[in-house]
This record gives C-alpha cells, structure tokens and sequence, in this order.
C-alpha cells in the first residue's frame, strides 16, 4: 500500500525508523497523492504521511470489518489515534466481531506531511481527504473519525461519500459557530497582535494545548506531539489552521463551513460522541449544537476529561464495543412524533391521567408549609387550570416536545406545577438539587444541557456565575426597585406568573389548539442520583416508565386516590398528585434533610390529616433527636399517621423503633431503591426484626412487578450470570417496568449497567436469604480484596457500631488488590478533635467486634466526621476514607478525608 523509499529531507522531518511511544513502525507510511484541490496547480502531487495497521489486519487472517479514517486537529497529527490502531485488532476487539483496519493520516502542512507552501482552507482539505481515499482505493464500510478542526474535515468528508459511510465517531470538536462567539483560547490566537507569535513564532499553541491534558502528559508523550513542529517553517500550518476558523460570515471559509453543518443532519448513520466536558475550547454547547444536528448519537462525557480527550481516557475500547453494534446495528431514526393514545396494550396511563379525571375537584391537592405556620393550597382544579396555563405560556414563549427544562426550585405547589405543565408539554425535567453542593449541580446541569432554566433567585444566581446552559426563566416576579436590575442581571427572558398569566389570557381566548399527548416512550425526566460514589449521573425516564414508577408505588402501598401524604422527599412532588394523593410539603430546607424536626412534620401532617409520611433516614435522625418539642396535639396528630416510608441509606431497627415511639399506629416500611429503580425492595419493621442480624441489612423482597437477582462474586472476579441461590453474595441485579430507560450521556456506564442481558446492574452487593429476602452488603467498589477472600463492609460495620463509644463506623481495605487489609474507621461519641489511631480500650473493642463476624482488622482510625453525600448526608464515600487511610498509616499528612 505504501510507497518505498521516500525520503523526508525535503519535509525537515523525521525518518519512518524513528520510535515514537505507542506507535509500531509498521503503522508508519508515506504515499504521494494527486492533488484536486482548487489551491494546487493542475497535476500537482503531494507527499502524506499516515498512520496504517493493515499489517496487523493481515497478521490475524480475517477480513476487517471496516476502516477507521481518522483525522486529527490543530495542533496535533496521527499520533492522536495511536490507542486506536492498537486496539483494533486486539484480542477484546477480535472476539466482539473485528478486526478493523484503522488509518490515521497527517493533514498536509501538518505533521509529517509536505509543507505545500499554501494557504489550505476548509474547502481544500475536505477535498484533499477526499483525494487520499481515493489514491489508496477505500471502499466502505468507512468510519469517518474526527477530533478539533479535523472533526468539521471529517464530516465534509462524510457528506460528500455516503455511500461509503458506516459511521461517524466524534471528539471534542465544533461544527458551526454561529450563535456563538469563539472560545477565547481561539479569540486570543487570532487576535492580529498574537496570532503569528502565538501559532508559528513560537510553540505557544502547541504547549497550551498540550497542557490541556487531564492528566499530564508523559515527557516523552509531549516531545511526540512536538515532534514535527520543531521549526518556525514546519509550524506554518499550524498558524494557517487557527486563522481559517471563519468567526463571520465574511470569512472565506464561512461557506463551506455552513454547507458542512447544514448538511451533515443528512447522515443517516450511527455516531458516537466522546467528550471531554473539562474542555475550554470546545465546551459543552458544542456537543449540545452537535445533538441538534445528529439527534441520533450516542453520548459518553467524561467527566475530568479535557480537550485531548484520547490522552485523557480510553476511548479506544469504548470506540470498538459502540462499533460492534453499531455498524451491525444501525440506530434507527429519532420518531419525532408526539401523539398517543391515553392507554396501550401494556396498561400504560399517563402520568397526568389522575389531574385530568379531577379537573373539576374542589377539594385539597397540594399544600406548602411556609415560615411561621401558615400555608398556601391549591384545589385538584386549581391546580389542573395553572399546569395548562403555565403548559401554554410557556409553549408561546418557545418550549417544544423533547426540549429540557433543568428546574431549580424547591419542593412544593411551584415545583409541582412547573413538572406538570412540562410533562403536559412533552418537554423533559432535568432535576438536579442543591444537595449535589455547588461544583456537582453545576457539572450535573452542564451534562444535561438543558434548554431552558426555571429557577429560584438563588438558582439564577448560580446560571450566571458559573454560565450554566439554557433560556432563564424566574420561577418568581422580581419586585421593588431593583426589579428591572435583577431582571437584566440574570438576563431573564420571562417569569413564571407572567407565562402563567399568558396562558391564562390565550386558553380563555381559544387559543393556541390542545396538547397533544407525549409518546408513552419519549423521554419525560433526568434525574440525578446523589453522586455518593463519584459524579452523580443523570437517569433517563421514559413517561412510560415514570408511570410504572407511581403504579409500583400505588400497588405496594396502597397509595389510593385520596391518600394525604407528607413528602418530605423530594421525588414525591413529581409522584405525588400522580398518585391521586393530597400532597404536603413540610418546613425545611430540602437541600438539608437534617432540618426536618418534629414539629415541622407534625405541623405538615396536621394541614391535611395525612395518613401517609415519607422522609429520608437523615430527617429522621432529627425528627426522633427534636421529638421533645411536640405538644400533646401534634402527638396525637403523628399517632394518626397510618403508613411511614424512608429510604435513601439502610435504616437500623434502633432508629425505627424511636421512629414507631412518635407515630405508634403507623406501618414502618423501608423500601430499598436507588434514583434508577424506586422501589426494589420493602421491609417493614417487624420483618427487620424477624431477620434478626446477619452479613448486612435486610431489605426484604421484592416489590410488585420488581425481580431481584444475584450476580455471584469469586475469589477470580464478578460471574455475569443471575442466581437466586441463597447466601450466594455477589452484585444485586434488578429488572422491573420502572428501572430507567437508561444513563444520560454515559453510553459506556449504560452499556455496563446492562451488560448481564435482561438486568440493570445495581452496583450494589449483596445476597437472598433462604426466605428470598434481600441482604444488602455494601457497594463494589466498596468490597475488600483479602488474602482470606472477598469481603464485604456491612456486617462488620453493624457489630461495630454496637460498640457503646461508637456513633457510626466504616470498613475499608487499604493495600494492594488481593491481599487488603481491613481497617475500621469510627466516629466516636464524643466525638474526637482531631484523626488519628483509636485509643488501645476502644481498639480491642473494636477488633473483637469485627472479628465476631468474622472479619479481623488491621487498625481502628477515630474521626471527627465521615464523609458522606450531600444530599442524603448518610452515605459514606468510603473509597475516600481508603485512600485517606492509607495515607495516614504510611504516616503521610493526610488532613481531612
């Protein structure tokens, strides 16, 4: 394939012998290639130099199933996609269908290519790609693969050879800037008084942009990349690349760069996008306009990653998994339909049938709490009239079906209607809470890329500081004299009671025409889980699977119309009026369950003589710890309570009983979930106390329509198969109607999360007992990897915590993979001043409880606080106390965990 014996001298670069990090001198070529392109003489040919594994194709004996032409950006060349040519014929690859050939080309003036003299603009290197894959004789299938400006070439490339195109693979990359100003790394580099230093002068561009690597790179990595840039002369085209980026419609590039991303909504082909959100020049907004253009794209962020996300990750191995299925596979086209009927075959109800059987109901459906002890209520008609008046204010103001609205406001009559009148749009909630803290809501609504913006004054506070995504919307009036300030401040295109009022107007005056019904499979929400284990994800419902969560709901708890409950947790204002239930919102500040005391919940119970209370295990911490301020009423009122639901974190039969002390009538359950399946599982007290003490906590059977299985862990690893043997331990698998549709964005989490065929892997570990009850035995990530097996940190946890100076313990192994050790960590009542090793009393305590469930421990470290999540403040990050652990037994500094 390759033309021998071509020497560089003319190129001032390196031979084809010189050894680069990863790279396999078989891979390197070089081939002169007639030149079409309009800047070139008639007859002109030029010299390329490419990356090609066909060598390693050959070597396995099998026919590839496609090529991978990868082309690179600015300032990089074809050593980007070297993890790519080495995993393509791997033996992971192999056995998913490959191998692939993959083909990696230096564009002209840039890496090892010919310095050609010229101005080369968007037009000429579409063309000049074109004129490489036609002198080499490709023949599809072909992945077109871009990254940076080399993305805008790949996909010209793409739309101009449709009939060789596979699919498309994309990283960090931008296809149009309109509507945007450049990023202001590019704004400086073209800027008159910086461009020629900054590109060609000097190896600025090129430094900069090598540390924007998540991590570092290597030395011999970065020397590399600068490789063939050493000169002023061989960094010409670096300088001519930044200043054909057309900012204007001026721009000689301006027209082929529109006739590029106007036409590449016409590949109707799978793409994969891989993303570095971290990116400062090509950020988010990017990869949202990107969706616009190809809808049917799978997503994977990773979160951390920056530009060079190919240095930052492994995006080889994700790229071949996504290709074994996808060119097999292609993704069908996004139904842009939005009418269903009420019901279908499966049962299916929406989720606003129970509002619109009750249109004309003047009784009580929704109540807040406010400050002092007064309240503020809405009837099942009033609240039908403002979710359709708010649906078509804010239809007018420009929100359409499978738009996402990202709702910053609390819990309470306002949310309730905001979630409504969007699921009666067809638009999608995007629900990020403040208990993520400040650095995780931003990274949360970032990866959502919302639309639109509803929020509380401190919400839009927070879009303007930290540039989140979206047309803002005030979930209130501003009022008084700096009305119009704070309006412009937050660069505000509406209120919500304006749009509301607008609706109002347009409804009564018959227009606009009725909504239509959503697809029962479009996408209804994101929800966020609480990022205790890393980044909270995004979790994709669909309306239908939104409504088999209130029907599971419905049919485990009885939770009939009519029902009065108190939601102190914020998943029942979406679940709540969907149930039929008259639905209270107590006093307290939601981002904080621990603010929930006694009397706030007894006050929101008393608004509406609830039967029902559901509150997370931290509120009740506070709840049980405040029982003293109750009066003899607001006692009588929890004794009226018929039905108490938590969950969240696991709930220990101790504070379940102080629990039953305060609402003596009422059933206790705690049903085990997570922000993917709610519910799984249900225990109530009785049954906790029936399973007595065990490896871990008993969360008992499954609910209704829910199956739970096991995935058995061994001394060699995870077995992906299900079992419902008894006391095996392994990962809980989990199938039911309500399990998320999938992750947002996170292709490469969705597909491990359904790797086991027909479950959602939990990520949690576990066992059934020999009654099928659920023991739950901590996280995977959590498990220790000793010498003596594989253990789990729950049950030690337990006995642990049964020691009377100890408030709350963790379990983790500190030391290398298969032979940990197991060390507890202790917060102590009272608590300690400062870290460090327990005292000799409590460590013989501690050890002779651990070893009595058979685990014995290496040290006891005392604490003054576990680092837990922010939004339950219960989970503990006990992959944090292992590294920080470490580091304090090695007698390093080690701080605060």
């Amino acid at each position: 394939m390759a033309s021998e014996g071509i020497v560089f001298s003319q190129l001032e670069a390196q031979p084809l012998s010189q050894p680069w990090p990863g790279v396999e001198a078989s891979w390197r070529h070089v081939r002169n290639v007639p030149s079409t392109a309009a800047v070139d003489p008639e007859g002109t040919s030029r010299q390329w130099h490419y990356l090609d594994n066909e060598s390693d194709v050959l070597a396995t004996g099998l026919v590839p199933r496609g090529t991978l032409l990868c082309v690179h950006g600015n300032p990089t060349w074809s050593y980007l996609w070297r993890t790519l040519l080495a995993e393509a014929t791997s033996p992971e690859t192999l056995a998913t269908g490959g191998p692939w050939r993959v083909i990696a080309v230096d564009q002209l003036d840039m890496g090892f290519s010919e310095r050609t003299g010229t101005f080369r603009r968007l037009e000429d290197r579409i063309t000049d790609l074109s004129d490489f894959t036609a002198d080499l004789g490709l023949s599809g299938p072909i992945i077109s693969v871009g990254h940076d400006w080399g993305g805008i070439i790949s996909l010209g490339w793409a739309t101009r050879h449709k009939d060789q195109l596979a699919a498309v693979v994309l990283t960090n990359t931008a296809v149009h800037p309109a509507g945007f100003s450049l990023p202001p790394a590019l704004q400086l580099a073209l800027h008159p008084a910086v461009h020629k230093w900054g590109t060609t002068t000097s190896s600025a561009f090129l430094r900069v942009t090598h540390n924007l690597a998540q991590p570092a790179l290597a030395d011999e990595v970065r020397d590399a990349f600068m490789a063939p840039y050493r000169s002023v002369a061989r960094r010409a085209g670096v300088g001519n690349f930044v200043a054909d980026i057309p900012a204007t419609p001026a721009h000689p590039s301006w027209a082929a760069l529109d006739a590029v991303s106007t036409s590449i909504s016409s590949l109707e082909v799978p793409a994969l996008l891989l993303w570095g959100p971290k990116d400062p020049v090509f950020s988010d907004r990017y990869l949202r306009d990107l969706l616009t253009r190809l809808p049917q794209a799978q997503v994977h962020r990773f979160e951390g990653a920056s530009h060079l996300v190919q240095e930052d990750r492994d995006i080889a191995t994700p790229a071949f998994a996504w290709l074994a299925q996808a060119v097999a596979e292609p993704v069908a086209p996004v139904s842009t339909s939005s009418t269903l009927a009420a019901t279908d075959a499966s049962g299916y109800i929406p989720m606003l049938a129970e509002l619109d059987t009750r249109s004309t109901d003047t009784t009580t459906a929704v109540v807040d709490m406010l400050p002092g002890g007064a309240t503020r209520a809405l009837t099942w008609a009033q609240l039908f009239r403002d979710v359709n008046d708010l649906a078509t204010g804010l239809r007018e103001l420009g929100v359409k079906p499978g738009n996402r609205v990202n709702l910053l406001v609390p819990p309470g009559i306002n949310l309730t209607t905001l979630i409504y009148a969007c699921l009666r749009l067809g638009a999608v909630i995007v629900v990020a809470d403040a208990g993520l803290g400040t650095k995780g809501l931003s990274r949360a609504i970032k990866g959502a890329g919302p639309d639109f913006l509803i929020g509380i004054e401190r919400g839009l506070a927070g879009a303007r500081l930290y540039n989140w995504p979206g047309i803002r919307i005030a979930a209130e009036d501003f009022t008084g004299s700096t009305a119009a300030v704070k309006k412009s401040l937050f660069n505000v295109a509406a209120t919500v009671p304006q749009l509301m009022a607008n609706g109002r107007v347009s409804r009564l005056a018959g227009y606009p025409s009725a909504f239509a019904a959503p697809e029962a499979d479009a996408d209804a929400a994101v929800l966020f889980t609480s990022g205790s284990t890393g980044p909270a994800k995004g979790v994709v419902y669909t309306h239908r699977r939104l409504a088999a969560m209130r029907d599971t709901l419905k049919a485990t708890y009885r939770l009939e119309a009519g029902t009065a409950l108190v939601a102190g947790f914020a998943p029942f204002a979406l679940l709540g009026p969907a149930l039929g239930a008259t639905t209270v919102t107590p006093d307290m500040d939601v981002t904080a369950p621990r603010t929930l005391s006694a009397k706030a919940l007894a006050e929101a119970a008393a608004a509406i003589e609830a039967t029902v209370v559901f509150a997370s295990p931290a509120a009740l911490v506070n709840v049980v710890a405040t029982a003293a301020e109750l009066s003899p009423e607001l006692r009588k009122v929890m004794a009226g309570v018929e039905l108490l639901l938590s969950a969240g974190a696991p709930l220990g039969h101790k504070l379940l009983t102080q629990v039953q002390e305060l609402a003596a009538n009422a059933e206790l359950h705690t049903p085990y979930g997570m922000t993917e399946a709610l519910p799984i599982t249900d225990i109530d007290l009785p049954g906790i106390l029936a399973a007595g003490v065990g490896n871990g906590v008993c969360v008992g059977t499954a609910v209704a329509g829910a199956t739970v299985s096991i995935a058995p862990i061994t001394g060699e690893g995870l077995v992906l198969e299900s079992t419902t043997a008894a006391n095996v331990t392994g990962e809980i698998l989990v199938s039911a109607p309500h399990v998320k549709e999938r992750y947002d964005r996170l292709w490469i989490t969705e597909q491990h999360s359904v790797s086991i065929p027909g479950w959602h892997r939990t990520g949690d570990v576990g066992h059934l007992d020999s009654e099928g009850r659920l023991w739950v035995e901590g996280r995977m990530e959590h498990i220790l990897t000793t010498a003596a097996g594989v253990k789990t940190p729950v049950a030690p946890e337990q006995a642990i915590e049964l020691v009377a100076e100890v408030s709350r313990a963790a379990v983790v192994g500190v030391g290398p993979m298969g032979t940990q050790a197991a060390v507890a960590i202790v917060e102590t009542n009272p608590a300690v001043k400062r870290p460090g090793l327990a005292s000799a009393p409590l460590t013989t305590a501690v050890r002779e409880a651990s070893l009595s469930v058979g685990l014995p421990l290496a040290a006891v470290i005392t604490i003054d606080a576990m680092p837990t999540d922010v939004r339950h403040n219960s989970k503990m990050d006990r992959a944090k106390l292992s590294r920080w652990a470490a580091r304090m037994l090695a007698g390093e500094k080690a701080g605060q965990p």
